[in-house]
């Protein structure tokens, strides 16, 4: 039984990359696509906000000289391909799914509509958000927490490469020490970086609760919303 009706689910571009270097997966969509799907057979409303690291970054451009401004836009472009990508991945399994745009792209996908997108959810229709808060200088990570907010999400998921948040990275450290539970104060205290401090303070003054587990294991993502101990909950001790 799922212990959530509604969630936002947060995607980094990586996790449709598969094992490629670059750009998409056909196969990391469908299993993510098929994922989502227990999740709608569960009775969950889901949305998805997507990241575009796997085709730019645009932090790595602002380094090589480009300005910040131009560098966000091309980055949310890039989340609008992958919200493309894996909205094909929802159709091969018939599955009814709806772009929802930060940026007007009128051709490829819906401008975001807070009262359409409550809409959709309310009909089983997973909503993916592309094109982060539709402004430079914020992440992926912030247009998650304010997409989560608006939508009346129960939880913010944190997918992520690793299970959970340790207090450095574990794929660096064999010495990495997990958390099973955080405060959104000790987050920002610590200089964790799972989540941009942005949204971490958009979610503790919301009080809304954050789980980060692993997507790249079978299964995690269904455990999750069902309240099982998977991952770390970040929430307000």
């Amino acid at each position: 039984m799922a212990a959530y009706r509604r969630i936002l689910l947060k995607l980094s571009g990586e996790a449709l990359m598969g094992g490629q270097k670059f750009g998409v997966d056909a196969e990391a969509c469908s299993r993510i696509a098929n994922e989502v799907k227990e999740l709608r057979d569960l009775g969950v409303q889901v949305g998805l906000v997507i990241g575009g690291g796997n085709i730019f970054r645009g932090v790595h451009a602002v380094d090589k000289g480009m300005e910040r401004t131009p560098a966000d836009h091309i980055g949310m472009l890039a989340t609008l391909i992958n919200g493309i990508a894996l909205q094909q991945a929802f159709e091969r399994i018939s599955c009814e799914s709806r772009i929802m745009s930060a940026i007007s792209c009128d051709v490829m996908a819906e401008s975001y509509s807070w009262k359409d997108a409550l809409k959709y959810l309310e009909r089983g229709t997973f909503l993916i958000f592309v094109g982060g808060t539709g402004n430079p200088y914020f992440t992926t990570d912030s247009a998650a927490a304010l997409r989560a907010l608006e939508i009346g999400a129960e939880i913010l998921m944190k997918a992520t490469k690793v299970d959970g948040i340790y207090d450095k990275d574990p794929l660096k450290h064999q010495s990495a020490v997990k958390y099973e539970r955080l405060s959104y104060s000790e987050v920002l205290a610590a200089g964790l970086q799972v989540m941009d401090p942005t949204a971490i303070a958009l979610c503790q003054e919301n009080q809304m609760p954050i789980c980060v587990f692993n997507v790249f294991r079978p299964g995690e993502l269904k455990r999750a919303v069902c309240g099982e101990p998977v991952g770390t909950f970040v929430e307000g001790l």
